[in-house]
């Protein structure tokens, strides 16, 4: 697998997990809308990267943040996209990082990328929303982590720590 998409996952459940930890620190975040729903959409659109770029089956089913009863089972959704996303991009070989795929949400006009460039967006779509969080979190009082890519270098390439 290419080095650098390696990096952006391992920065991206580091970060997905430190940015989890901060919210739950902080009651008011815990119970913000949203920061709840930008951390659903974050998720939702890396399950549905993960689908673009796979066999496609079954077809993917979108989720709202009402099907989560507790920002518990919205975190148990996140983790299990990040427990099997590895192993997932273990089996893509070379020439399936570089096929050209159709992104199905884009209509007008239609898009077509490789599969690494879409696994890319997806670890910059994370990104960013995490960054819409940390400033939403900081306004309700909160301390935000640094979650830079280049944090995540400087410290070592740590892994996730849940905090569970």
């Amino acid at each position: 697998m290419n080095p650098l998409l390696r990096d952006f996952y391992g920065h991206q459940v580091w970060a997905d997990a430190e940015h989890w930890r901060a919210i739950e620190a902080h009651p008011r975040a815990a119970a913000d809308k949203a920061i709840r729903d930008r951390l659903h959409h974050i998720h939702l659109v890396q399950r549905a990267f993960r689908w673009i770029v796979g066999n496609r089956q079954p077809m993917f089913t979108p989720t709202t943040p009402d099907d989560f009863a507790s920002l518990a089972d919205l975190k148990a959704y996140a983790r299990e996209y990040h427990e099997e996303i590895f192993d997932f991009l273990d089996t893509l070989s070379e020439a399936r990082f570089a096929a050209e795929i159709d992104v199905l949400w884009f209509k007008d006009p239609p898009l077509r990328i490789t599969v690494a460039e879409a696994l890319a967006q997806c670890a910059m779509h994370s990104h960013y929303h995490r960054g819409q969080n940390a400033t939403r979190l900081r306004e309700l009082g909160g301390e935000p982590p640094a979650t830079d890519l280049i944090v995540w270098y400087w410290k070592g390439r740590p892994s996730a720590v849940w905090g569970d």
